[in-house]
């Protein structure tokens, strides 16, 4: 019998004190964000946007950037979180691998979004801001920022993406039990919301349209700033808590991961799991990195690597990234939050410059491998989540294939308690595979048309 623990903790006295920003030790830096008309643009371009004190994380080239004390103190309500031995998934599989994963889901909103909301909340009120404005996808995001803002001590409004809003009721009785304001996006809250009505009152709506109206929303008033949960460099940089995190607990049982894997939409739960990991292998050590995204919603593995908006109605400045192109309105997966048309920079540049690889997988192989899960370590996943776990499951078998007693580290970004319908409708036969359409995707990247190039390597 082993005697290594199913649980490896860490005490909070254990907890790191400093943020890791890999823009430090990127061997080729990233292209820097521009206007329109290709110029790069300098931090005032996003002083009606952010705060000041956040815009100078987004900028900075510093490799260790302190956490807040009183964030710290916030973040321990539930960090340092913990790292679970799957042994009974491992059995399951009939595997030689070791499974281990990152458990996100212990936070009070379920996932590891409050990472980075607690951080934002914290810098707005600090610069003096009263509101926050922002969007969400499945309601993860939007549910996070909602309770750090009430923690925090400031006030929170939120377009959640008109399916997931009718989706995923629950999330915003969340969002509404922590104070904040919830709308369906697009809305007739903004110009923008009901400009996209009008062009189609049925839309499903989009991360993109989201943005655009909170945005819109923001810089109409002087107290009030975005805040965005994933994608922005400042967001990875407060996301890696959880790979320090996993490295010290792994360094406690004298292992280290072959495969770190994580879902990606925008990229923030995946940078941090992955970045510190990705340090060391700019450094020299091996291992292998996995990004893994819904095949209707490819952007890492079809999107090409281009200037794009964040947002429909181009509120941002264009962004070097793999992109959908920012019109894209991708279809009602019950994988909410992997719908955005764009992935951060920096995940799309350590992709651009052979640091991870990026698989795309059909939903139904993902609830397949989230109902595996529960069946076996007893959590149930979020939709989102199930897509690490379906990778973590195809490296696995691999493993079995290849005779190789590998270590594989996989973040559980979330559990699935709010996002039961997607469940009923897969175990009740409504669910099907969906791959984006070739055509669908080529009418989105004309929105690119004009778009300045990203510079070659």
């Amino acid at each position: 019998m082993s005697t290594e623990p199913t649980k490896i903790i860490l005490s909070e006295d254990e907890m790191p004190r400093q943020w890791y920003n890999i823009q430090a030790d990127l061997p080729t830096p990233m292209p820097p964000p521009v206007g329109l008309d290709g110029t790069p643009i300098g931090p005032d371009a996003l002083a009606q946007v952010f705060p000041m004190n956040l815009i100078e994380q987004e900028v900075s080239t510093e490799r260790w950037i302190d956490i807040p004390d009183e964030v710290l103190g916030i973040l321990k309500l539930w960090r340092p979180s913990p790292l679970y031995r799957a042994r009974r998934l491992e059995a399951a599989l009939g595997t030689p691998a070791k499974i281990y994963y990152k458990n996100e889901g212990v936070s009070p909103a379920g996932s590891h979004k409050p990472n980075t909301a607690v951080a934002q909340a914290w810098y707005n009120r600090e610069f003096g801001i009263k509101y926050l404005t922002t969007e969400t996808g499945a309601g993860q995001w939007g549910s996070a920022l909602a309770m750090s803002c009430k923690l925090i001590g400031i006030e929170c409004k939120v377009f959640m993406v008109r399916i997931s809003f009718d989706q995923k009721p629950f999330r915003k009785i969340m969002m509404k039990t922590w104070g904040a304001e919830c709308y369906p996006s697009p809305s007739m809250e903004t110009a923008i919301g009901r400009k996209m009505l009008e062009e189609d009152p049925d839309t499903p709506g989009s991360l993109a349209i989201a943005i655009s109206e909170a945005i819109e929303q923001a810089v109409e008033r002087d107290d009030t700033r975005y805040a965005l949960g994933s994608v922005l460099n400042h967001v990875m940089l407060h996301q890696t808590i959880i790979g320090l995190e996993a490295r010290k607990q792994f360094e406690k049982i004298g292992r280290y991961p072959d495969i770190v894997i994580g879902c990606a939409g925008g990229g923030s739960n995946f940078a941090g799991i992955s970045f510190p990991f990705i340090c060391d292998k700019i450094h020299g050590k091996e291992v292998k990195v996995i990004a893994t995204e819904p095949e209707a919603c490819p952007t890492l593995t079809r999107g090409p690597y281009v200037y794009d908006s964040g947002d429909v109605a181009k509120m941002t400045p264009l962004l070097p990234m793999h992109s959908l192109g920012h019109r894209f309105i991708p279809p009602a997966i019950h994988a909410g939050g992997l719908r955005y048309h764009g992935m951060a920079p920096l995940v799309s540049h350590v992709k651009r410059i052979g640091l991870i690889e990026a698989t795309a997988l059909p939903q139904t192989e993902c609830y397949e491998a989230a109902l595996l899960f529960a069946h076996t370590e007893g959590f149930i996943p979020a939709p989102e989540t199930s897509h690490a776990i379906a990778q973590t499951i195809r490296e696995a078998k691999q493993a079995k294939e290849e005779g190789k007693e590998k270590v594989i580290l996989m973040n559980w970004s979330g559990h699935g308690l709010m996002d039961l319908q997607g469940y009923d409708a897969y175990m009740s036969g409504k669910i099907s595979d969906y791959a984006l359409p070739e055509e669908m995707l080529q009418r989105s990247l004309a929105s690119l048309e004009g778009h300045p190039e990203p510079p070659g390597l």
